[in-house]
């Protein structure tokens, strides 16, 4: 929380005065009324002490005082609000090394089944596009509104050498420039996944430069465990991800990295993705619900006041 005046919060001392002369007066009070009557007299003559009673009232009305020194200093707290639009392109490497086995039942079925329930959870005005790369990548699926098409586009899947990560980010690139239809663009993001590093075409480097003049983060995925293996050429070859690199896509294009080692770790961060995508933060004023907080904590000083006591604080 900050606050748009926060000059009035000074006037927090005068409360935090309050509550010392409140605790200083209810003192005096027990230590005079012992001073001047016997105990046992005191327990005839005196009614029937409100206990906790007595204090609802002062505290309610400290509350009171508290709250419209901050409604005076206009508190501003930032909210999610949901896009109205955004154009989402998921990007998934097609390399052989996705035929490991080291993620049950392999790297490409977990991969494509949460790549699914990404694309099917995303907000429906949202234009999805799909790019698959190995040595080369290509506009699978343009974006688009129709979720079929993206989901049933995993059904075509086959692997091949190499892994272009860098030019499967230039691809996603032109992807969201297609949707331009003269009108302000919408915001757009690009969703990278790779169990490997960049063997062939554009440095990722230059790629998240690209990425980053267009104004189009790239949350990249860092996808299998380090052990993990795969038979390539009748070869059984090591297949870790290379996390500094897509770590570095991420930073230099105003994306986010993550990491999954197992489905489930996946299916988390598609879905954190999901929630950071769908939703942009937002300052928004909030003096009304404030002072509105302090009104109610004056009704309960004077209901309470007049209940037990008879009278207004």
């Amino acid at each position: 929380m900050r606050f748009l005046a926060p000059g009035w919060l000074a006037l927090l001392a005068a409360v935090a005065a309050l509550i010392v002369a409140y605790v200083v007066a209810q003192r005096r009070r027990s230590r005079y009324a012992v001073r001047f009557a016997a105990l046992p007299l005191l327990e005839r003559v005196m009614p029937r002490e409100p206990g906790w009673r007595r204090h609802v009232p002062a505290v309610a009305f400290l509350l009171t005082v508290t709250g419209l020194v901050l409604g005076m200093a206009r508190p501003v707290l930032d909210v999610q609000v949901p896009r109205e639009r955004a154009t989402i392109v998921v990007a998934v490497d097609v390399s052989m090394s996705m035929g490991a086995q080291d993620v049950a039942p392999s790297r490409i079925a977990a991969a494509v089944a949460a790549a699914r329930g990404f694309v099917t959870e995303l907000p429906e005005a949202f234009p999805v596009g799909l790019v698959l790369f190995d040595g080369t990548s290509a506009v699978t699926v343009p974006p688009t509104p129709d979720r079929a098409a993206v989901t049933g586009a995993f059904d075509r899947i086959s692997l091949g050498p190499g892994t272009a990560i860098g030019d499967a980010v230039l691809t996603s690139l032109d992807a969201v420039r297609s949707t331009d239809d003269g009108a302000a663009p919408p915001p757009a993001r690009i969703v990278l996944l790779s169990d490997g590093a960049n063997t062939t075409g554009t440095p990722i480097p230059d790629a998240a430069a690209d990425a980053a003049a267009a104004g189009v983060p790239v949350s990249t995925i860092a996808y299998g465990t380090p052990t993990g293996t795969a038979t390539i050429n009748g070869d059984s070859v090591r297949v870790p991800a290379d996390v500094e690199a897509l770590a570095g896509l991420a930073a230099g294009s105003g994306g986010l990295a993550y990491r999954a080692e197992t489905a489930a770790e996946l299916e988390a961060v598609y879905a954190d993705i999901g929630s950071s995508i769908g939703f942009r933060t937002e300052e928004r004023e909030v003096t009304g619900a404030v002072l509105a907080l302090a009104l109610l904590a004056a009704f309960v000083a004077a209901g309470g006041s007049l209940a037990w006591f008879s009278r207004l604080p």
